[in-house]
């Protein structure tokens, strides 16, 4: 089986890691800027974050055959420092020619503070002035559903924004319908203890449909397993799902919305 991983922390992950995904079929691994598991303090922190998810990260994965991306931002983790976010911002531009970069993420809200819904603000605007893809972070838990209410009216107060050219991820069984609604793409993260498990996004897809709809580990910090993708392509086959229609969304639909940018070139 094929697969992509659209959203992984690999600077999280060892190298054995790599090795499993490719295993498994992974064909390229996508990966959103985040939280270092802990608050850094200055800009030169993230400068030297961002180029390890540009140039450092891309090496480590091609080692194992494995084309790497990234997103660039201040993840909203670290968004309460309005000042620090503005400075962080402001050396983002330096990194979009990268060949790796795909747009601005994993942007978003995390608390639903006013802070970070000025800094949310700030990175779609950056997106719309360079005309990036957007991943968005929704919140966790109880605040999941005011924070993508919240997400989706700073991306439709933009006219600049297309809906399709952005994806909000982590979505669940409460908020797909919503995203899917405004014409945004939805992920769905699959964890072992929170966000989805793979049955849940499979019955995700069978309720809401798979068009614009994709699925990822994840696999960051905390207890989480790289190859949860494939693992739900697995529960799939059980479901009856033919091999076309589980390879149309492991690895179809990542493809059709990261390849809104010419900077990702579709595995051979």
């Amino acid at each position: 089986m094929r697969y992509i991983e659209p959203h992984g922390h690999m600077v999280s992950r060892t190298t054995d890691d790599y090795r499993d995904m490719v295993t498994a079929g992974c064909a390229c691994v996508c990966e959103p800027a985040f939280w270092a598991g802990y608050d850094r303090s200055s800009v030169h922190g993230f400068y030297d974050y961002f180029c390890q998810l540009t140039d450092y990260e891309p090496k480590r994965a091609a080692k194992f055959g494995l084309p790497h991306y990234c997103w660039l931002c201040i993840n909203p983790k670290e968004s309460e420092d309005v000042g620090l976010a503005k400075d962080v911002i402001g050396i983002i531009p330096q990194f979009l020619d990268r060949p790796n970069v795909l747009g601005i993420g994993e942007i978003g809200l995390n608390k639903n503070s006013r802070n970070e819904m000025q800094v949310l603000e700030m990175h779609v605007d950056l997106a719309a002035n360079h005309n990036q893809l957007i991943l968005v972070h929704t919140p966790h838990l109880e605040d999941k559903l005011k924070g993508t209410r919240l997400i989706l009216d700073v991306l439709k107060s933009d006219s600049r924004i297309q809906p399709e050219r952005v994806i909000i991820d982590h979505v669940e069984e409460h908020t797909a319908q919503l995203v899917l609604d405004r014409g945004h793409w939805a992920g769905m993260t699959l964890y072992p203890e929170s966000k989805c498990t793979g049955a849940r996004a499979i019955d995700i897809f069978e309720r809401f449909g798979s068009e614009r709809l994709w699925m990822n580990s994840a696999c960051d910090w905390g207890v989480s397993v790289p190859l949860a993708v494939p693992h739900a392509a697995l529960e799939m086959r059980k479901r009856q799902w033919t091999a076309e229609k589980i390879d149309s969304v492991i690895y179809g639909n990542p493809i059709r919305f990261m390849s809104q940018t010419p900077k990702f070139k579709s595995p051979a």
